[in-house]
């Protein structure tokens, strides 16, 4: 990824929407560390500064505590901005089901707000963060930009809707948009302590814990796990994408599938421990099987993923083992 560094003006700058969430402080970090300036917009409801502490003596970052609902701080925030990298959102399926209306207005209505803003600013491209949740209840495998079914739970409507009015936008507006629907990031920075922890730091806290970690379901339900590395890269190639990339969706994933069980083995294995899990009935919202095909992102984005399930997952424990001790 650092052939990158060389591909954008020193004097470009970005915006990143949820900077100091998970997956925008590894976007923000890595902006920073190619000499490029960087705004964070961030209301820190589910962002943390700590993620963002040890950047913030830099000259290059400029921190704005604002809301996507509210429009008026994302016109501020879009100002003199080159590239907009919108991250900030309410993630998790099941935190969208015990609260569907803040999920919609986050997810939805401060999408449509950041878009608003990019146009009336002139920002040379829009790239958000789409989910695979969209797929829903499509069974094909692996899962195509171009193939989705029945969403099936709120936060899933609400990436559906955010890859419409991207499109919308473009088409409309001539606002260039790329969409990256990502699929079950892990990595650093990512919450272990919130009640809709994914799985990979839940399973983590609880085993170093010495407690045993939950699977909803059997276990036999897959993942393409994608490390944090994976998407930042990804963000980096959209914004260097030409403009045949523009106005449509990408699958962001390794191209492969792990189950549960088998993930919950690794970690085990990579710990030193054996776990036997408490198996729980399965979750409403959740999706069966999700592996993703990569080959548009790989012709369009110049993606290709850097970092693989194993080493992530290594790289991944090595970041929780001081926490959880």
């Amino acid at each position: 990824m650092e052939n990158n560094i060389c591909l954008f003006d020193k004097g470009t700058r970005f915006l990143v929407t949820g900077g100091a969430g998970f997956i925008g402080s590894n976007i923000v970090e890595k902006l920073l560390r190619m000499g490029l300036e960087v705004k964070v917009l961030d209301n820190f409801s589910t962002g943390k500064i700590e993620n963002i502490e040890h950047l913030l003596s830099s000259p290059k970052l400029e921190i704005i505590e604002g809301d996507i609902r509210n429009l008026g701080d994302c016109i501020k925030a879009c100002r003199n901005i080159d590239f907009v990298l919108h991250n900030a959102a309410l993630g998790s399926v099941p935190r969208s089901i015990s609260d569907p209306r803040t999920t919609n207005d986050v997810n939805i209505t401060g999408t449509l707000n950041m878009l608003i803003a990019s146009r009336d600013n002139n920002v040379r491209r829009f790239v958000y963060a789409s989910s695979s949740s969209v797929y829903g209840d499509d069974e094909n495998l692996p899962k195509k930009e171009e193939i989705v079914g029945r969403p099936l739970s709120p936060y899933a409507i609400t990436k559906v809707t955010n890859e419409m009015y991207g499109k919308i936008f473009h088409n409309n507006f001539k606002l260039s948009t790329i969409g990256l629907r990502y699929f079950n990031v892990f990595g650093k920075n990512q919450d272990a302590n919130s009640q809709y922890a994914a799985v990979i730091p839940n399973f983590i806290k609880k085993i170093m814990l010495g407690e045993r970690p939950i699977i909803w379901g059997d276990g036999t339900q897959t993942r393409d796990f994608t490390f944090v590395e994976n998407v930042v890269e990804a963000n980096l190639k959209a914004c260097l994408a030409s403009d045949e990339a523009t106005g449509n969706v990408f699958n962001i994933a390794t191209g492969n599938r792990v189950s549960i069980l088998d993930l919950l083995n690794e970690i085990c294995n990579i710990i030193g421990v054996k776990v036997s899990p408490v198996f729980k009935d399965w979750r409403a919202g959740d999706v069966m099987h999700s592996f993703a095909n990569i080959e548009k992102a790989k012709k369009f984005l110049n993606y290709t993923p850097i970092c693989d399930f194993k080493t992530g997952i290594r790289k991944t424990i090595d970041g929780y083992l001081e926490k959880f001790k």
